[in-house]
């Protein structure tokens, strides 16, 4: 049985930036959000740094979405998939499954031709940690 990965331990300021990385990916400011959360990500150690990393691919996947690249989000997705498969269900306060699954309806989508979004398809992280 494999152990799950410690729950992530962040410091006041890596607390802010993940709060204001979680407040540009829900208003759809992808570019900013990547911005944001690889900052925090560079000082980050242990094992919730992959989990982070695949947060920020999340970020950048949505980016290359909105801006037609359908391919780049595909790719961007595969790779965030990759990065959070060895994370549980919930983990520092997010639903890790629910993201894995919507990322896993999207590449379905890309490969049955759909990969145009809507905003209706505008995606949102909740992070028990932090409540709008």
């Amino acid at each position: 049985m494999t152990v799950p990965p410690a729950e992530p331990s962040l410091d006041g300021e890596e607390r802010a930036a993940l709060a204001k990385g979680i407040a540009e990916f829900n208003a759809g400011l992808f570019f900013e959000c990547h911005d944001t959360l690889e900052e925090m990500w560079a000082g980050v150690r242990g094992p919730s740094r992959d989990f982070f990393q695949g947060l920020i691919q999340v970020s950048v996947a949505y980016y290359h979405l909105g801006n037609g690249n359908a391919a780049g989000a595909e790719s961007m997705m595969r790779r965030a998939l990759k990065r959070l498969e060895k994370y549980p269900a919930r983990y520092g306060g997010f639903d890790v499954d629910a993201q894995r699954a919507e990322l896993v309806r999207w590449l379905e989508r890309f490969a049955a031709g759909e990969g145009a979004a809507t905003e209706a398809d505008r995606p949102r992280w909740t992070f028990e940690l932090f409540t709008e």
